[in-house]
């Protein structure tokens, strides 16, 4: 019967970089279950945020990166051997039941909701192997960031509009706009997006960082300065370029 299972065996290109990318399933009707605050909703990136910190715990990947109910994490090694259907079912898995643990534990009073709803429907998310040539990393990262900017520019758009019409009409008037369209209509109900909290056009990352601790050598009598990697949530994120995931992978050799 072993024979049957002719996925089991399928393996990322040997010796390639890769990256999964996880999306929340049905998390619009879990975001009206969850009553998010719109457009934005700060307690939730914080959950994602605790998803994304588990996931690192657990692989120590080189670099995650979310917005939204989406997670792309950059793996340093490659874990189950490469395989494809371990990969993207063990870390499918993980996220969801981060998700679901930190919802119901330390994040629970974040949220207005009532557990004997039907919140608790089961939480999951998809997943998707990547592989990628190295010097592509910077690139697949800007491009989920451009992502990042336009969500966040419809859903301020939507959001808008919201004041003024039902839903239905809202989504109908953003259709077919373009990124200055939205722009200007924002502007013109006093909303700049340049004043727009970073994490909510730029997506957060998760990552090492080195910071210096100061210690002191009995022996010599002299202050001693070491530097210690620690994990940093950056809500503050740049634009994407070379420069940032040359630091990330220059010891990734």
């Amino acid at each position: 019967m072993k024979d049957y299972e002719i996925y089991s065996t399928m393996k990322v290109p040997k010796n390639s970089n890769i990256i999964l990318r996880l999306d929340g399933r049905k998390f619009h009707s879990l975001a009206k279950h969850l009553n998010l605050e719109k457009p934005y909703d700060y307690n939730f990136s914080t959950l994602m945020s605790e998803v994304a910190k588990d996931i690192f715990d657990e692989f120590s990947p080189l670099f995650v990166y979310t917005f939204s109910d989406e997670i792309s994490i950059l793996l340093s090694e490659i874990p189950f051997l490469g395989r494809i259907e371990k990969l993207n079912s063990v870390f499918a898995s993980l996220a969801g039941g981060s998700f679901t643990y930190h919802l119901l534990n330390d994040c629970k009073d974040l949220f207005d909701f009532d557990l004997n709803d039907d919140v608790l429907f089961p939480i999951s998310f998809d997943s998707r192997v990547i592989p990628i040539n190295k010097e592509d990393i910077p690139n697949y990262f800007k491009w989920r960031q451009d992502e990042a900017w336009r969500n966040c520019i419809n859903a301020y758009g939507i959001w808008a509009l919201n004041q003024e019409y039902s839903s239905s009409e809202a989504t109908e008037k953003i259709k077919g706009l373009k990124s200055k369209d939205i722009h200007d209509l924002l502007f013109e109900r006093g909303i700049n997006l340049n004043d727009v909290d970073t994490w909510k056009k730029r997506g957060i990352g998760i990552y090492k960082k080195s910071r210096e601790i100061e210690g002191f050598n009995p022996l010599k009598k002299e202050k001693t300065i070491s530097s210690r990697l620690d994990l940093y949530v950056d809500y503050e994120l740049d634009l994407f370029d070379e420069k940032f995931f040359s630091n990330l992978l220059k010891d990734d050799k």
